[in-house]
């Protein structure tokens, strides 16, 4: 069942689990995934924590207390999203210890609401690296322009960042140098700079299902040729952007100073066409030193029928090129969409916070004890 996976993590692709819940980690399930599915690392973000708690299972008692504290809806959000992070970690505390820190780690986002607020996104990275205090969590921030000056800082710091929300190869290479300053920053501090890791989350199937949608418009035979291309040309062309960033006279002064390369993340990997093959941004971003942080269903079925066949990179820059200026070509701007989808990633992000504010507030009020 998992020899496609063990294929996978052979080729030096660490596998992510895209979910977290309090029934995961007490029953189990994620001890489990590690144990035999290669899960080396989770990832969460607002999405997956307003499905877990607004679920309700394993968090009443939690809930209960805290409408006792009479504690705000912000505070309990905190207390229950950095209680799953931290026992979570803890699972995965052995394989952080086995890959020196390299995998065993789990993300937690700041507040999506900060996206544009650089003072604001730091000041919470360190609030929630100190409230969840172990060493191999992650602080996700956003690849917004406020994010990035806020990555340089928080990575200065010493705290290990998952960037998240990145679509475009221009900002993937900000995001890069972001890191880097940082790096510097830290070393500059006299910061072990081998405690320090990030990875760098690219988007997959949503640069698909946005260019796919455009070339539908079209309707033309050159334009449907075209589908299902564009996603994985551009996160290819992202991995072409790390092999030179990370063998630059800038990294190498780095380097010598024991860093962490930041590693590619291929995020947003389920598959939403159901005519593309499901294990699509899997079996076809495989190369060293990457990160896929998949759903429950992807890694199901990459375990059932992936077809892992080593690299699926090398030596594909070329067509990637070709297939991002076949698009641009039909007229459809590829600065215009990778806008559009970080503008619509936090927005939504945004809104499932604000759903998860909202029902958790409900609960606190239903769980509250009557007063005398």
């Amino acid at each position: 069942m998992t020899d496609a996976l063990k294929r996978l993590s052979d080729e030096g692709v660490a596998i992510w689990l895209d979910d977290l819940s309090r029934k995961r980690i007490t029953s189990g399930n994620l001890a489990e995934l590690i144990d035999q599915q290669h899960v080396v690392g989770v990832t969460t973000n607002p999405s997956i924590f307003q499905k877990a708690i607004s679920s309700g299972d394993g968090y009443e008692q939690q809930l209960t207390d805290l409408a006792t504290r009479k504690v705000t809806v912000d505070e309990a959000i905190r207390m229950i999203t950095t209680a799953d992070v931290r026992d979570a970690a803890d699972i995965l505390r052995p394989v952080f210890d086995a890959t020196d820190g390299q995998d065993g780690r789990v993300s937690i986002e700041v507040d999506p609401r900060l996206a544009h607020h650089t003072a604001a996104t730091v000041a919470e990275a360190k609030q929630l690296a100190w409230l969840v205090d172990r060493p191999n969590t992650l602080i996700k921030i956003p690849a917004t322009k406020a994010g990035l000056p806020a990555i340089t800082e928080v990575i200065g710091k010493g705290i290990s960042v998952n960037v998240t929300l990145i679509f475009s190869l221009e900002r993937y290479r900000e995001v890069m140098d972001a890191y880097l300053a940082g790096l510097e920053k830290a070393k500059a501090a006299g910061l072990d700079l081998s405690l320090i890791h990030s990875v760098a989350s690219f988007f997959v199937s949503r640069v698909d299902t946005e260019i796919d949608k455009r070339l539908d418009a079209l309707g033309t035979d050159e334009a449907k040729a075209l589908k299902g291309k564009a996603a994985l040309a551009n996160a290819r062309l992202a991995y072409e952007a790390y092999e030179e960033v990370f063998s630059s006279d800038r990294w190498a002064a780095l380097d010598k100073a024991q860093a962490n390369k930041q590693r590619p993340l291929w995020a947003s990997t389920g598959v939403k066409d159901p005519a593309y093959k499901d294990t699509l941004y899997v079996v076809d971003l495989v190369a060293p030193g990457t990160v896929n942080t998949m759903p429950e269903a992807t890694l199901d079925a990459t375990a059932d029928h992936g077809d892992v066949t080593g690299n699926t990179i090398a030596g594909t820059y070329e067509q990637a090129r070709a297939d991002l200026d076949a698009v641009a070509k039909l007229g459809i701007s590829y600065d215009d969409v990778v806008q559009l989808l970080e503008d619509e990633g936090v927005e939504k992000f945004e809104a499932s916070w604000i759903d998860l504010l909202n029902s958790t507030e409900a609960e606190l009020k239903r769980l509250a004890p009557s007063e005398g």
